[in-house]
């Protein structure tokens, strides 16, 4: 799939294209997404930007959360680029765009019909289960990382 969308007019923004991003989950735009517009709400697209964190930090065959840790999202940036209407499907696309002490943040990116409805920046830090404390990364967590870095980008990697 080639899907391109332009972000927007303002200077220094590039092309959103959505084979950057590495890590794609699709699923059915839902009639009770829609609100009194009929178009999908805004508060509906955290969710769509969750399912996409969840499907891959959640899933421990990737190796990105060790027993007894956890991500907690701590935050997110939404920008909407267009309406969403009943009935479509969407794909969402994910790509970590930098490494911290404790964090990873992703880039988001909703599309459908080859069209980026709407992207994110979403921060989740790495917490011990028991005593919800952040903890550092890993060498191990950060290499297990490498596959799902978003393309086009220069990404420092963390020195251990």
């Amino acid at each position: 799939m080639n899907a391109r969308a332009s972000i927007d007019s303002t200077p220094g923004l590039q092309e959103i294209r959505l084979e950057d991003f590495p890590f794609r989950v699709t699923d059915n735009v839902r009639f009770a997404d829609l609100d009194p517009n009929h178009h999908v709400n805004n508060a509906v697209y955290a969710t769509y930007f969750e399912t996409g964190r969840v499907a891959l930090m959640k899933d421990r065959s990737y190796g990105l959360m060790p027993e007894g840790l956890a991500w907690m999202m701590v935050r997110l940036d939404m920008h909407f680029r267009a309406q969403l209407r009943w009935p479509g499907t969407i794909e969402m696309g994910l790509g970590l765009i930098k490494f911290g002490r404790t964090s990873v943040t992703f880039e988001q990116v909703v599309f459908s019909a080859g069209k980026c409805i709407a992207s994110a920046q979403s921060v989740s830090v790495l917490i011990d289960e028991v005593a919800h404390k952040p903890q550092p990364l890993t060498a191990e967590i950060v290499r297990n990382f490498q596959p799902w870095l978003r393309r086009g980008m220069d990404i420092a990697q963390p020195v251990f």
